[in-house]
């Protein structure tokens, strides 16, 4: 693992998403974070392992939600860690988003207690 990953403040997102604007609003990030909009500045394999080191695997990053994840029929297939991975890197779609990384803690997605423990992490910078 690099460890200056771990010791930035990043959040991966979509900028044309609305629920990635209204937590990144909700959040009031602060001036140094480090904003990737994902569609635009692609997510690097790199990028993708340390997400993963710090998620536990791939799958926890993999969004079930994105459109193409039920137009390719990915639901009645058995995927393994090495699919969710090229899924992530071939479509920034099938990223759980947003992704923030505050220190060496990740928050992945938008559930209420996601945000609420990123906002927590975040008062204690």
């Amino acid at each position: 693992m690099i460890d200056y990953f771990c010791r930035m403040n990043k959040i991966y997102y979509l900028s044309t998403c609305s629920t990635c604007s209204r937590i990144i609003s909700e959040l009031k990030l602060p001036k140094d974070f480090i904003f990737q909009d994902i569609k635009t500045n692609k997510i690097t394999p790199e990028q993708l392992e340390e997400m993963q080191n710090m998620a536990g695997s791939y799958e926890n990053l993999f969004s079930r939600n994105a459109m193409k994840y039920r137009a390719l029929g990915l639901g009645a297939k058995k995927l393994r860690e090495k699919d969710y991975r090229n899924y992530i890197l071939e479509d920034y779609t099938f990223l759980k988003r947003p992704v923030l990384i505050i220190g060496k803690e990740i928050f992945i997605g938008n559930a209420p207690k996601t945000v609420a423990e990123a906002k927590e992490a975040l008062e204690k910078l």
